[in-house]
């Protein structure tokens, strides 16, 4: 018999997902109800703030953060190149213009000396959560902590650092199929956020600012709670596996494995390797190896998120240098460590890794 798929990600709900969603369909209240309101208080619980804001996507709640800060034309943002788009279209939509800076290829987060040299004078927020950097230069930290779900940095909670936005899309820590969340401390931003999320209504027909409509359902919301309330076991089971896939795939040459830098608790929503030149076979051949193995794996992300004809010419998007990304997206691969892997998968992975290593 052929060994079971082993996917990149798998979305597996329980009977207490369905009980709540349930519960919000027999109770006739599906939109921006009672629900949500528990997803925000325990979300806010995780991050450690004031105010955590449901809207319904992640890009979104970039999208939301910005215009809350008001931003005006020629205003910038100094942001990551090795990203998803989301990153780039939210700040776009906003209305500013983009700067990057380089990555660090020890955490594929952005490098502080590369984000300080791309300050300028109409320099308003930085994505990245640098705040020595942001304090020194008055401008806002915006966490794009899409992925950051229960992550903390020297005991601080992702989600704390400024504004913080992150996603619940379907093959997140934490998932409502759709759905984002704002987390700050800052009452007057989560207050515009709230507002902008409701077409600008303080109350029924009571417009304070042009506005959208952003909100999340309840039965979204319905989806999450569950999973909110057992991140941390989630959580353990994912650093688990990716302690076991390190050990597991250490000492392979030209295999370059995650490492959870001093003083950060890692949540591993994904597992990335760096297949580096050096090593006895291409990225492009492991992933056909493992794709054969029944394997799924995922490059994230295969290109710079400017390295594209959309962008390139784009008046508000400033493109520079970033070799460090760029060396990233031709080695970097994903691999499964999920919560839903079994012991027997995580002995395929390992196996067929080494095996494609020659090792």
């Amino acid at each position: 018999m052929t060994d079971r798929a082993v996917p990149i990600s798998v979305v597996r709900l329980g009977a207490a997902e369905e009980d709540l969603v349930l519960e919000v369909l027999r109770s006739g209240m599906l939109a921006q109800g009672p629900k949500v309101a528990e997803l925000e208080r325990l979300f806010a619980d995780i991050a450690g703030t004031s105010h955590a804001v449901a809207v319904n996507n992640g890009t979104t709640a970039l999208v939301a953060a910005l215009q809350a800060l008001q931003l005006e034309p020629g205003d910038e943002v100094v942001t990551s190149p090795f990203t998803f788009v989301a990153t780039l279209n939210a700040a776009l939509e906003a209305g500013a213009t983009v700067r990057f800076a380089d990555i660090g290829l020890d955490d594929f987060n952005v490098d502080p000396a590369a984000v300080a040299a791309a300050l300028t004078p109409r320099t308003r927020v930085i994505m990245p959560a640098l705040t020595q950097l942001a304090a020194a230069s008055d401008v806002t930290i915006v966490e794009d902590a899409a992925q950051a779900h229960g992550a903390a940095v020297g005991g601080r909670a992702a989600g704390s650092f400024g504004v913080a936005c992150f996603s619940l899309y379907a093959t997140k820590n934490v998932t409502t199929g759709e759905g984002g969340v704002v987390t700050t401390d800052d009452d007057v931003l989560a207050d515009r956020v709230r507002l902008l999320r409701n077409q600008g209504m303080r109350a029924r027909y009571q417009y304070e600012l042009a506005g959208h409509n952003y909100r999340l359902t309840d039965l979204q919301a319905a989806v999450g709670i569950p999973q909110l309330r057992r991140l941390q076991e989630l959580n353990a089971v994912r650093r688990a596996n990716a302690a076991f896939l390190t050990e597991g795939l250490s000492g392979l040459p030209g295999l370059v494995t995650p490492v959870e830098l001093p003083g950060r608790s890692h949540v591993f929503h994904q597992y990335t390797v760096r297949v580096l030149p050096t090593a006895p076979v291409s990225r492009g051949d492991l992933v056909e190896r493992l794709s054969a193995a029944g394997i799924g794996t995922g490059v994230y992300y295969p290109r710079v998120v400017h390295d594209y004809p959309c962008y390139r010419d784009h008046p508000n998007v400033i493109v520079s240098d970033a070799p460090n990304a760029a060396r990233a997206a031709v080695e970097v691969l994903s691999l499964p460590v999920h919560p839903h892997l079994d012991p027997s998968d995580l002995d395929r992975l390992v196996g067929a890794v080494r095996g494609a290593f020659g090792g």
